[in-house]
């Protein structure tokens, strides 16, 4: 059974920083891609940063500057890096990953609350 442990999460003052971290364990052959999204109250869940595990990146436009993702492929843990936190990157916070087990397969997180205040 695939897991995806997330930690990080938290209380920051706008301007503030936080780093996330998401592990995977379980029957994973091979991870193609892990990520982070966020959801936050009657909004959609939005793709926040991915990570191929080739080193590919890509952000969405409302962090791209701020945010950075990086990964461990000898761990399978993925980190999101957040600086100049705004009130506005309020929202559960998703890991995500798409992996080679039997099949090929997509896990979330349980997700972890960031809250910025202002």
């Amino acid at each position: 059974q695939v897991q995806l442990v997330e930690s990080g999460g938290g209380l920051v003052q706008a301007g503030g920083s936080l780093k996330l971290s998401c592990a995977a364990s379980g029957g994973i052959f091979a991870i193609y891609s892990m990520g982070w999204y966020r959801q936050a109250p009657g909004q959609q869940r939005e793709m926040v940063a991915t990570i191929t595990n080739g080193g590919m990146t890509d952000y969405g436009s409302s962090v791209k500057g701020r945010f950075t993702i990086s990964g461990d492929n000898a761990n399978n843990t993925v980190f999101l890096e957040m600086n100049g936190l705004k009130p506005e990157d309020t929202a559960v916070y998703y890991c995500y990953t798409k992996f080679q087990g039997l099949w090929i397969y997509e896990k979330w997180g349980q997700g972890t609350q960031v809250t910025v205040s202002s």
